[in-house]
C-alpha cells in the first residue's frame, strides 16, 4: 500500500515535470534564438510533447525510456524540427531519464547508456548545423545567443554528465544505506544471540553447579546418612524446577518478537537475591547478604546485578565450597555497586565421612579467563561500568562491579 502510494506520487511529479519541459521546448521552437524551423508553427507542440513524454514514466522502465527520449530527440534534431540555438533543450528529457537509469542500474550499464546518448546527440547536432541550418531563413532580429554548434554540444554534454553523476551518487547512497541496514540487522542478531547465550550460561551454570555439589554429597553419604541424602535430593528437585522455569523465560524472549501480544515473563531482580543466597547456602556456602537500596533500580539494571551476584556465587560454590561468602549490593540514584568476597575453601569441621568437594576442581580463573568472568565483565561494560575479579592476598576470591545508570534506566 505504501509503495503503491509512493509510486503514484512519484508518477504525478514526473508527469508535471514532463509537462513543464514540454512547454519549455515548445516555446523555444516557436520563438527560437536563431532562425526559425522550416516546420509549421503548430508542429512545435507535438514535437515537444513527444520528446518529453518519456519523463512521465521514467521510473517504471528507465532503460526503455532512455532509448525513447534519445530516439525522439535525435531524429527531431536531424529533421530540423527543433529550435536553432536551443537544441540542447531537446535533450533535457534524455538527461532526466539518464538520471533514473544511473540511480537504478549498475554503473557499467548507465555509463554505456550515457556514452551512446552523448555520441548520438553530438552527431545529430553536427548534422543539423552542416545540412539543415544553412537552409533556414535568417532570424528577423539578431539574438543575444547566436546559434553556435560548440555551445550546443557543450551544453548537451554537461546535461548528460550531470544527470548521470547525480543518479550515480543517489544509487551509491542507497546501496550504502542498504548495506548499513543489513550490517545493523546482523549486529543486532549477533548481540541478541550473545545476550541469550549469557542468560543461559548464568542460569544453567549456577543451577548445574549446585546440583553437582548436592549430587556428590548424596552419593558419598548415601549409606551413612540417608536423611542428608533426602535433603540433597530435595535441593536438586527445587533447583531443577526453578532452572526449567528460568530456561522457559529466556527461550520465551525468542518468541516475543513473533508474538507481540505474548505477555512478558518477569525477570529476576533484587527481590530474588535472598533465594539465590539460600541456594548457595544449601551447597555449603555461608552467605551473608547485605542489600542497601537508596533508590529504585530500573529492571534492566536490577537483572544485571542479579546475574553478576548469581555468577559470583556459582564460582564460590564450584571452586570454594564449603566456605563463607559475603555479598554486598549498594544502590544509589546513579550507580549500583556489587562486591562478592569468599574466604576460599576450608576443611570440613564436623566428623563423619564427607566427600572432598574440592578434589579435581579446576583452579579459579583470574583476569580475563573463564566464561563466567567474561559474562560479568560484559554486563558491567554494557553500562559503561567497571569490573574487577581476582584472588585476595589473605586468601579467597573477590568480585567487584559498578554499574552506572541514568534514573530512566538508560546507559550513562
Amino acid at each position: 500500500m505504501v509503495r503503491a502510494q509512493r509510486l503514484r506520487g512519484n508518477g504525478m511529479t514526473d508527469a508535471a515535470v514532463a509537462a513543464l519541459v514540454a512547454l519549455t521546448i515548445g516555446y523555444a521552437i516557436v520563438d527560437p534564438p536563431g532562425p526559425s524551423s522550416w516546420w509549421p508553427a503548430w508542429s512545435a507542440w507535438p514535437v515537444a510533447a513527444l520528446t518529453s513524454a518519456p519523463i512521465a514514466v521514467r521510473r517504471r522502465w528507465p532503460p526503455a525510456m532512455l532509448a525513447a527520449a534519445c530516439g525522439t530527440g535525435v531524429p527531431a534534431t536531424v529533421a530540423g524540427a527543433v529550435a536553432a540555438g536551443a537544441i540542447w533543450l531537446t535533450f533535457v528529457p534524455t538527461a532526466l531519464v539518464l538520471y533514473s537509469v544511473a540511480a537504478a542500474a549498475p554503473a557499467r550499464r548507465s555509463v554505456a547508456g550515457a556514452l551512446v546518448c552523448g555520441l548520438a546527440a553530438v552527431a545529430a547536432i553536427l548534422v543539423f548545423y552542416d545540412r539543415v541550418f544553412p537552409g533556414l531563413a535568417p532570424a528577423p532580429e539578431p539574438s543575444e545567443l547566436p546559434p553556435y554548434w560548440p555551445v550546443e554540444i557543450g551544453a548537451v554534454c554537461v546535461l548528460l554528465t550531470a544527470g548521470w553523476a547525480i543518479g550515480t551518487v543517489v544509487r551509491w547512497k542507497r546501496d550504502t544505506t542498504a548495506r548499513l541496514i543489513r550490517h545493523l540487522a546482523e549486529t543486532a542478531v549477533t548481540d541478541e544471540r550473545r545476550r541469550i547465550a549469557r542468560e543461559l550460561h548464568d542460569v544453567i551454570g549456577h543451577s548445574m553447579s549446585l546440583i553437582a555439589v548436592k549430587a556428590t554429597v548424596a552419593n558419598h553419604v548415601a549409606d551413612a546418612r540417608p536423611q542428608e541424602v533426602r535433603a540433597a535430593l530435595a535441593v536438586i528437585e527445587e533447583t531443577s524446577r526453578s532452572t526449567l522455569a528460568e530456561i522457559h523465560r529466556v527461550l520465551g524472549l525468542l518468541r516475543s518478537d513473533d508474538d507481540p501480544g505474548r505477555p512478558h515473563l518477569p525477570v529476576p531482580g533484587l527481590a530474588d537475591l535472598p533465594a539465590l543466597a539460600a541456594h548457595a547456602r544449601s551447597a555449603g556456602v555461608e552467605v551473608d547478604l547485605t542489600v542497601r537500596e537508596g533508590a529504585a533500580l530500573p529492571p534492566a539494571v536490577a537483572m544485571s546485578v542479579y546475574r553478576i551476584v548469581q555468577q559470583a556465587l556459582t564460582n564460590a560454590v564450584t571452586h570454594a565450597a564449603p566456605t563463607r561468602c559475603s555479598v554486598t549490593v549498594e544502590i544509589d540514584a546513579r550507580e549500583a555497586a556489587i562486591e562478592v568476597v569468599d574466604d576460599g575453601p576450608r576443611p570440613e569441621s564436623h566428623p563423619g565421612p564427607r566427600p572432598d568437594l574440592r578434589r579435581g576442581r579446576p583452579p579459579r580463573a583470574e583476569g580475563h579467563g573463564g566464561h563466567g568472568l567474561i559474562g560479568m565483565r560484559e554486563r558491567a561494560k554494557m553500562y559503561g561500568g567497571t569490573f574487577d575479579a581476582g584472588p585476595r592476598p589473605e586468601g579467597g576470591f573477590r568480585v567487584a562491579a559498578r554499574l552506572p545508570y541514568n534514573p530512566n534506566g538508560t546507559l550513562t
